[in-house]
């Protein structure tokens, strides 16, 4: 046996959601990852102990969970083809806090609009949390909505940006 230890940090606001009821996600976690997780709650830390490859998939579960995702989406990434992709907002920022305000809200759309046409349209799941967008979903879909949110983020119209996704899923 491979044991191994992983180290990793989250916000400390995305603990509780890592923790859940009665600490019923991070059982959830273990269980279905063969891990064990020793979480420090003051400071975001959390310590995955467990073989190698099941510490790498826990990790990008908590990484996911930490990036806004709730757990039950999380723990998708446990299946075969599923992926995790993180995009940074400030790499599209002039250097203002003005700025990552308005390209999230150009991505996030009215009432969460765009956000929700991207995914239904790649049929993925999208975060918007801080100053990143996390993609969950089949290898594919995670990269045809990530070049999609790459475009709207530099400043492609909705629209154009939908008909791009529609265009691809139609080859």
């Amino acid at each position: 046996m491979n044991s191994k230890m992983e180290q990793l940090k989250i916000p400390k606001e995305r603990i509780a959601c890592l923790i859940g009821k009665n600490g019923f996600e991070k059982r959830d976690i273990e269980e279905k990852t063969k891990t064990k997780l020793i979480i420090n709650s003051e400071e975001g830390d959390v310590i995955i102990e467990g073989e190698s490859f099941n510490c790498y998939n826990c990790k990008r579960i908590i990484k996911a969970i930490g990036r806004g995702f709730n757990p039950k989406i999380a723990l998708m990434l446990l299946e075969e083809n599923c992926y995790f992709e993180l995009i940074n907002l400030e790499d599209y920022c002039r250097n203002s806090k003005n700025d990552l305000r308005r390209i999230k809200a150009r991505l996030i759309g009215a009432q969460g609009k765009a956000w929700k046409t991207i995914e239904k349209l790649t049929n993925t799941e999208i975060s918007v949390y801080g100053k990143t967008v996390g993609i969950i979903g089949l290898q594919e879909e995670v990269m045809l909505a990530k070049k999609a949110i790459k475009n709207l983020l530099q400043g492609s119209k909705h629209g154009n940006v939908y008909a791009f996704i529609e265009k691809h899923k139609s080859l």
